[in-house]
């Protein structure tokens, strides 16, 4: 049975190819669900930039429809409420260790995450950088630095045959 359950939680956001590389950052790194609140993005998600269609096989879920108005209140008591922004005090993202069940909140693309949703979480950690990366670039970092660290993360060459598509056939001469 899978100890782990990652969830990506979005505040309000507003940019399609944000959300589409959101999703596509999770299968790659293998989250069970993203939810998000607000409704800029289901205005425009006609617009859809979900390239490699995770939305079929991944979740993607508007607090809404669960009858929940917080990220927060979306997942069960066992799971780590984890916000990641540049907020003073954080803990930078190289010294974190990853809780099994973590909820990760990514605030919106023009603002930040609401002090109400920090002072709830269990922790709070940055991306180290100069300047603000993007939202799904640092969705990106984060799911990786959390393979990374982990078991998967030494699978070495059988996760390499699992993620290949059929145009890399390349090898590491010897």
């Amino acid at each position: 049975m899978k100890k782990e359950f990652v969830t990506i939680g979005l505040i309000n956001p507003k940019n399609t190819a944000n959300v589409g590389s959101v999703m596509r950052a999770a299968g790659c790194y293998q989250a069970d669900q993203v939810l998000y609140s607000g409704q800029r993005y289901d205005r425009a998600v006609k617009m859809s930039t979900d390239t490699k269609n995770m939305s079929a096989s991944i979740p993607l879920t508007n607090i809404e429809t669960l009858g929940v108005d917080s990220l927060a209140d979306a997942v069960d008591l066992e799971t780590k409420i984890v916000c990641v922004d540049l907020i003073q005090g954080a803990t930078p993202l190289p010294a974190f260790n990853h809780p099994e069940k973590a909820l990760y909140i990514f605030g919106p693309e023009d603002g930040t995450i609401d002090q109400k949703v920090v002072d709830r979480a269990d922790f709070v950690v940055f991306v180290p950088t100069i300047g603000c990366m993007n939202l799904a670039a640092s969705v990106n970092v984060l799911l990786y630095d959390r393979l990374a660290k982990s078991a998967r993360g030494d699978a070495g060459d059988e996760l390499i045959r699992q993620s290949k598509d059929v145009n890399n056939n390349v090898k590491v001469r010897i």
